[in-house]
C-alpha cells in the first residue's frame, strides 16, 4: 500500500516510519488513518520485530496537529477528529513489537502525545517538548493528559499541562519522558541500533513482557502479578525458550523464530 506522507524502510528486521508531511510534520486526518493502517501491516509482518518512529527533517519530529483543518470544525466534526487520533495512537501503544521513538526536533501537542505512545523515546539534543493546547483554548485531545503523568507523576505533569511551556532535551531526559539524549544527527542511528539489538530478542518473549508491563500498569497488584504469570507461561511454553535456555548452557548466541 502506497502512503502520501509516510516513508517506510525495513532492515535487519527493523522498520523505519518517517513522517514526512512538510510543514513540521503536522498531524492531520490523513496522516493519522496512514499512520493506523501502516502499524497493522507492519504488526503482521513476520520480517519486522522492532519499529523506528520519527520525523522528515532536522527542525520537528512532529510540529503537533494541522490547526488549519480543525479551525472551522464543528463539535462533531472535532469528536469524528478525536476518535480517529485515539485510534491511531492507540495502535501504535498496543502494537505487539517494540516502538522506538527518534525524536529529533520539536515534539509539540500532538507530537508530544505520539511520542508517548512509543515505548522508548531517544531524543536529539536540540529536541524540545510542549503541550502548547493551553495557548489555543483547548486540552490535549490525543491522551497527553493521561500518559504523561504515568511518566512524570500529576505534579509535574499538571505543570507540562497548564502552563504549556517548552522543555529541553535534558528536562525530558530528567523527568523520565525519554530515556537517552544523543548529539543531534546520532538519533536516528541509536534509535535503530536500539531497534536492532531488540530484533534479535525472542520475539514472543518480548510480545509477553510488553504485554505484562502494558496491561499490569492499568490494574490493581494481584491482577497485574496474575497477568505477569500468564505472559510467563506463555513465553516459557514457546521454542525460543528452549533455544534460549540451551544455547545460555551451551555458551552460545540463540538464534530466536519467534516460535
Amino acid at each position: 500500500m502506497s502512503y502520501q506522507y509516510l516513508l517506510c524502510e525495513i532492515e535487519n528486521r527493523v522498520a523505519v516510519v518517517t513522517i514526512n508531511h512538510s510543514p513540521g510534520n503536522q498531524l492531520n486526518t490523513q496522516v493519522y488513518q496512514e499512520i493506523t493502517r501502516l502499524m497493522g501491516e507492519l504488526e503482521v509482518n513476520p520480517d519486522v520485530r522492532a519499529i523506528v518512529l520519527t520525523g522528515a527533517g532536522d527542525e520537528a519530529f512532529v510540529a503537533g496537529a494541522d490547526i488549519h483543518e480543525m479551525v472551522d470544525l464543528d463539535t462533531v466534526g472535532m469528536m469524528n477528529l478525536t476518535q480517529v487520533t485515539r485510534v491511531s495512537f492507540s495502535r501504535i501503544e498496543n502494537l505487539t513489537k517494540p516502538v522506538i521513538a527518534a525524536i529529533n526536533g520539536e515534539a509539540r501537542g500532538g507530537g508530544f502525545e505520539l511520542a508517548l505512545t512509543c515505548d522508548l523515546r531517544i531524543a536529539s539534543e536540540k529536541a524540545q517538548f510542549a503541550f502548547t493546547e493551553i495557548n489555543l483554548g483547548v486540552i490535549p485531545g490525543g491522551g497527553g493528559t493521561q500518559r504523561i503523568q504515568k511518566i512524570v507523576g500529576q505534579g509535574t505533569a499538571k505543570e507540562l499541562l497548564y502552563f504549556g511551556k517548552f522543555i529541553d532535551a535534558e528536562r525530558a531526559y530528567q523527568l523520565q519522558i525519554v530515556n537517552k539524549v544523543v548529539p543531534h544527527d546520532q538519533v536516528l542511528s541509536t534509535a535503530k541500533e536500539w531497534a536492532e539489538e531488540l530484533a534479535q530478542k525472542a520475539p514472543v518473549a518480548l510480545r509477553m513482557m510488553k504485554a505484562a508491563v502494558q496491561t499490569g500498569s492499568n490494574v490493581d497488584l494481584e491482577s497485574a502479578l496474575t497477568i505477569e504469570a500468564a505472559c510467563y507461561d506463555a513465553a516459557f511454553a514457546t521454542q525460543d525458550r528452549r533455544e534460549g535456555m540451551a544455547a545460555r548452557l551451551e555458551n552460545r548466541t540463540a538464534k530466536y523464530t519467534g516460535k
